[in-house]
């Protein structure tokens, strides 16, 4: 029976995450005690690009692989941390590229959702929500179609404040973090049928669901693989601060000039000097 042998990799959070699988394609979207899987799967803060290639050369290792034997690469696109993205895909291409192999991008909120089901198979619709950061939240909503063995989006990846999620109308399970980072400030979490927030980026599950992407043929070549930030941008930029800053400036300069000018006057204009700075304070 042929083998699908297929590298996930995940960079998006805190976690350097890897995952190596090989399943038969009649096992793709069925159980997943079909496969065999060796993972690392490791909290290394803001030093994943160190650890990753190491990590993957492990697993290598482990299963008695070759990067050779691959048929696909897989990388978790985002919505998650920018340097974390640009790590994975950049890892993803360059392997990729050096063996000539499809590269299977995959949002990792649809992997809060993958991971959802994997731990409660039960599951059929989720919101996932990650913390952003900056007090917003990335967010889908997914139903699981049983007759494809696949996920639907509903709503695709977007970024909002939390009280802003469209929810479900019908039960849903709450994926991902969002649930911790922001408690009751968040409808979901009294909405929804059940919180899980253990079911985050992660590559195994990334791996499962990339595997039944890679055999539809949802593959790109490496070149055009690409982050998906779903957030334009983290800061502002050195023109648009100075902008701000000059903006700050000049409604000063009215409100200041606005006070003197509804301040009564003395005679000597003494008073209405002291009432403008009074106004201003």
């Amino acid at each position: 029976m042929t083998q699908t042998v297929l590298l996930a990799l995940d960079t998006s959070t805190e976690f350097c995450s890897a995952a190596l699988v090989s399943a038969s394609a009649d096992a793709v979207g069925q159980s997943a005690a079909e496969a065999r899987v060796w993972v690392r799967h490791e909290q290394t803060g803001a030093v994943s690009s160190t650890r990753l290639l190491p990590a993957i050369r492990e697993l290598f290792d482990e299963a008695r692989l070759a990067l050779a034997d691959c048929d696909a690469i897989a990388f978790g696109a985002g919505p998650g941390s920018f340097t974390g993205l640009r790590t994975a895909t950049g890892v993803a291409q360059g392997l990729a590229f050096g063996l000539n192999l499809p590269v299977v991008p995959i949002g990792t909120l649809l992997v809060c959702a993958e991971s959802a089901r994997l731990r409660d198979p039960s599951t059929t619709r989720v919101l996932a929500a990650l913390d952003a950061r900056m007090d917003e939240i990335y967010w889908a909503d997914y139903a699981w179609d049983d007759a494809q063995r696949e996920w639907r989006t509903v709503r695709p990846a977007s970024l909002d404040a939390p009280g802003r999620l469209v929810l479900p109308d019908v039960p849903f399970t709450l994926a991902g973090n969002a649930a911790a980072a922001f408690g009751e400030r968040l409808p979901a979490v009294a909405a929804a049928r059940s919180v899980d927030g253990e079911a985050l980026p992660h590559a195994l599950p990334l791996a499962y669901a990339a595997l039944r992407a890679f055999h539809a043929g949802r593959t790109v070549r490496a070149d055009q693989a690409a982050p998906e930030y779903v957030r334009d941008k983290v800061a502002q930029t050195t023109a648009e601060r100075m902008a701000d800053k000059a903006a700050r400036s000049v409604n000063a300069a009215k409100a200041d000039h606005a006070a003197e000018q509804s301040a009564p006057r003395t005679s000597d204009g003494a008073s209405g000097r002291r009432s403008a700075d009074e106004a201003r304070r």
